[in-house]
């Protein structure tokens, strides 16, 4: 049995029950299957997806994610290349964002079902 941190357990995409369960089936940088995730963990056996409609609020979070990132890139392109024409900031948002949609989904279904998801750590899981 791993002892995983709480930190540590969210960035692996893993299991709040148990941390050892990937929550995700196929890898992070698959552009395919983005938002498909394993309804039971495999190692525990806990429900990830408690009711039908659950992470329409990660939405929300995914969101959030995509708004930091303009906010980012437009402060970082104005600094380093002195006010640059609308046609670069746009490009450089559109890439990014498109480059970075997988992490965005995937950590903001991590993120809801961690702090919204009613699983709490249970270090000792397998003696259930």
């Amino acid at each position: 049995m791993k002892n995983r941190s709480l930190g540590a357990a969210m960035l692996q995409g893993c299991c709040p029950k148990c941390r050892e369960g990937k929550l995700f089936p196929t890898s992070i940088l698959s552009y395919t299957k983005l938002s498909e995730m394993h309804q039971k963990c495999p190692k525990c056996d806990a429900v990830l997806v408690p009711e039908p409609d659950f992470f329409y609020g990660a939405m929300y979070i995914s969101y959030a994610f995509s708004v930091a990132l303009v906010v980012n890139v437009l402060i970082i392109l104005n600094y380093l290349f002195d006010d640059p024409d609308v046609w670069v900031y746009v490009t450089t948002v559109v890439v990014a964002n498109l480059l970075l949609v997988p992490a965005f989904l995937r950590y903001s279904k991590v993120l809801y079902l961690y702090g919204v998801g009613k699983l709490s750590y249970d270090p000792h899981w397998e003696n259930k």
